[in-house]
């Protein structure tokens, strides 16, 4: 026979032992037997006070462990770009599963997660930053769905990356490594620099993205490789990687040499291809900017580091943070103020105009 009360139930089995039923969210839970009511009746208080407190946790939870959890939330992810799910597949697979999958989701606590973090970041900074973002993202949805009632993720700063300043190049490496490149990838370095593309962008370019006339160019999409090497055309991810830049003349001289020598006259012919006419591979591209940085002499430059180098000059002519946002194609005012610094030199030019104004008044 069971006793009813607003909240739950509390009933009485054949066994003798009392057991604790009751609904929530449309679900009905059993949070087992007893052998004493009072004790029944006791616990069935405080899953009520859990819930009004908003600690309640899924019963279920006991049974799911982090792997199962994670692999679950990044299938049910449908939003995310087919980059996105590459990596955070990676990441699961080799830096959180390994070591802490086996873990229920109800026992993770905030000192394994420091533990786990502190070692991973000793080795890899940048990866585990990345690592312990996607894990805390991975427990706040485990809380919205009443597994655990508080995420265990708590490591102050832990999810932060602390980039180095990147290497800049000078206007005079620039020609040089776009002469040292081959001549079809030549025109890649430029972009780069002075139009300040990301690689995707600048490999996604298709003849109809080039107007002559107005010297601009519109990204409109972009091309990226995945760890396997194969590419994926996808859109620009956010509203502001879909722009138009406008292009330096000389450069744009450039831009036409390059559509009358390697380009197909098809509309939507790729812009840069191997000899072949196919797509340019991640592999040939890569191999032939390592020849050339290794002959202008700066190993230490990346492919990106021509796209930093073009907006720290960018700022250093006065551009406002407006402006570089449209330029770079970004979405926030943060990842275009890191550019900003460049402007202390024109700072001095314009303390220089203003002395000269207050010489002439004396």
């Amino acid at each position: 026979m069971a006793s009813r009360r607003r909240f739950g139930s509390v009933r009485k089995r054949a066994s003798g032992r009392w057991q604790v039923e009751y609904w929530h969210e449309g679900r009905r839970h059993s949070a087992g037997t007893f052998a004493a009511k009072a004790d029944a009746y006791a616990c069935l208080s405080n899953i009520e006070a859990d819930l009004r407190r908003g600690r309640w946790v899924d019963p279920r939870a006991s049974g799911i462990d982090i792997k199962t959890y994670s692999l679950r939330w990044l299938s049910e992810r449908t939003d995310l770009a087919v980059r996105t799910v590459e990596l955070y597949q990676y990441l699961l697979s080799k830096h959180v599963n390994p070591v802490i999958g086996h873990v229920a989701l109800d026992a993770l606590s905030p000192s394994r997660v420091r533990s786990w973090h502190s070692a991973l970041s000793s080795r890899h900074p940048s990866t585990a930053a990345k690592a312990y973002r996607l894990l805390s993202t991975i427990l706040k949805t485990a809380v919205v769905d009443g597994y655990i009632h508080a995420s265990p993720c708590k490591v102050r700063g832990a999810g932060v990356e602390s980039a180095l300043e990147r290497p800049t190049a000078s206007v005079a490496e620039i020609d040089a490594l776009a002469g040292a490149m081959p001549d079809r990838m030549g025109l890649i370095v430029l972009l780069a620099a002075w139009c300040q593309l990301r690689r995707g962008e600048i490999l996604g370019l298709r003849r109809c993205d080039i107007d002559i006339s107005q010297s601009r160019i519109r990204i409109q999409q972009t091309r990226t490789f995945m760890l396997d090497g194969s590419s994926v055309v996808k859109e620009p991810k956010t509203a502001a990687g879909r722009r138009v830049v406008s292009v330096p003349e000389s450069v744009m001289l450039d831009v036409e040499t390059h559509l009358a020598r390697f380009t197909a006259e098809d509309h939507e012919a790729l812009l840069f291809t191997g000899q072949k006419g196919g797509p340019l591979t991640a592999s040939v591209l890569q191999q032939s900017w390592s020849r050339a940085r290794l002959e202008v002499g700066r190993q230490d430059l990346h492919l990106h580091d021509l796209r930093h180098t073009g907006l720290t000059l960018a700022a250093a002519t006065g551009a406002t943070t407006a402006e570089l946002m449209h330029r770079a194609g970004h979405s926030s005012v943060e990842a275009a103020l890191r550019y900003q610094h460049a402007t202390r030199d024109r700072d001095r030019i314009i303390s220089d105009a203003l002395e000269s104004l207050i010489k002439r008044r004396v």
